[in-house]
């Protein structure tokens, strides 16, 4: 797939770029996206939710009233769960929601959500750019002349820049990333793909095998 390269004025340079097929044309593969996001999300999970359990609770252990001829219940503790400000019963503990996923099906992800945005006519190619300094008035102008204002716009790059990354961090609908940072999560969830010339040669070295 051939794309035009764009400069940061939104205007056309010239030159073209190849999208290699084995990247951004192969047949997507849902499931595989599927459990790409889900594990992007519940690696989000910090985990650390707790209630207490009646053995955890703060209270008198007497018994609340003789065994039989109440009419009632057996109660043994104030702290049973049957009981305002009683322990819960199997609540939420800390725990570690990640799991594990093989290279290749997340290699497959990636192509996957790529090919999509591909087909979709949602990539945008720009030459290798940078910012004299951390303004981001310089980044508004950007998606203007892009035309993205108004669409999620994730921008790839190929290696850390300060200037660029500082720049759009504190617009709601812009996020920038380097190639390596590339997930299926944050693809699907851009309008927009800006990638870079010097990112589709890294994510092509990266993902074409």
């Amino acid at each position: 797939m051939e794309v035009n390269v764009l400069n940061v004025s939104g205007k056309e340079t010239g030159a073209k770029v190849q999208l290699p097929e084995s990247v951004f044309g192969v047949e997507p593969n849902d499931h595989a996206i599927y459990l790409d996001v889900k594990q992007f999300l519940a690696n989000q999970r910090q985990g650390t939710h707790k209630a207490k359990q009646r053995n955890e609770i703060a209270g008198s252990t007497r018994k609340l009233h003789k065994q039989k001829g109440t009419g009632g219940a057996r109660a043994g503790s104030i702290k049973s769960p049957l009981f305002n400000g009683g322990g819960r019963v199997f609540g939420p503990q800390p725990r570690d929601y990640s799991f594990k996923l093989n290279k290749k099906l997340k290699s497959l992800a990636r192509k996957s959500a790529l090919s999509y945005k591909a087909q979709d006519n949602n990539i945008l190619v720009l030459e290798d750019f940078n910012f004299d300094s951390i303004k981001t008035k310089n980044y508004i102008q950007l998606v203007a002349d892009l035309n993205v204002t108004n669409e999620k716009t994730l921008l790839v790059l190929p290696a850390a820049n300060n200037n660029v990354y500082l720049s759009s961090r504190n617009l709601k609908k812009a996020k920038v990333i380097t190639a390596d940072q590339l997930n299926t999560y944050d693809v699907l969830n851009a309008g927009k793909l800006l990638l870079t010339t010097g990112a589709v040669k890294t994510l092509e070295e990266a993902l074409a095998k």
